[in-house]
């Protein structure tokens, strides 16, 4: 590993390279876990402490952060607030990313209460059909008619679509989304969407979770 003073930052990673999903995921993490040690006061840690951190390996930790070029001294171990820049650049985190909720029901409005003023994720706009919710401003995010998404996303240069309707209605919603221009979905509800190539869909199904949760439950009673 190449030793640092203030600064471990390698350099950037030619033509910046497609990091794996699962890398991606791991960084997130690493950012969370390192933002609350600097909110202690911590200034530097080791592989194998943020390691612990995350239930993974220090190889893998290292591994992880080479991958965004990324090294650290094995006498100090990583500078922590250089750590969270550096996640943040490949995280787009320095960049804010306009998003829009479709379906404003008992699961999208925690949503956007959850992310309310959680810079730089800014909830744009939510789309319903229900004529009763639209013209609402909730949780700082105005909602409007669903036949108005290509109108509004256009003009407030969404990139990312969340979708949290039922699945009946989803791969109809998801198609919405992607004629408006979006490049990314996160998906809520319980179906797999078909999209075009190269655009990235996360699916969060609670049901699936939850079902594994109570098989392992009961198989280790």
């Amino acid at each position: 590993m190449r030793p640092f003073t203030d600064m471990t930052r390698a350099a950037q990673l030619p033509q910046r390279s497609v990091i794996p999903v699962n890398t991606i995921g791991r960084l997130s993490l690493y950012r969370r876990l390192l933002s609350d040690q600097l909110a202690t006061g911590a200034r530097q840690v080791f592989s194998h402490q943020l390691a612990a951190l995350a239930v993974t390996t220090a190889p893998q930790v290292r591994r992880d952060l080479m991958t965004i070029g990324f090294s650290g001294s094995p006498r100090r171990g990583y500078a922590i607030a250089d750590l969270v820049t550096a996640i943040d650049d490949v995280l787009v985190r320095s960049v804010e990313t306009a998003v829009a909720l479709v379906g404003v029901g008992n699961l999208g409005r925690p949503v956007l209460a959850y992310y309310a003023n959680r810079q730089p994720i800014r909830f744009a706009a939510a789309f319903d059909r229900a004529p009763e919710k639209t013209g609402r401003v909730l949780h700082g995010c105005r909602c409007y008619a669903s036949d108005q998404m290509t109108e509004v996303v256009a003009r407030e240069q969404i990139h990312v679509g969340v979708i949290a309707v039922p699945a009946a209605e989803a791969q109809a919603v998801c198609d919405q989304l992607v004629l408006a221009g979006v490049k990314g979905i996160l998906n809520f509800a319980p179906v797999r969407l078909r999209v075009p190539a190269g655009l990235h869909v996360e699916n969060v199904d609670l049901m699936m979770a939850l079902d594994r949760v109570a098989y392992f439950a009961h198989e280790h009673r």
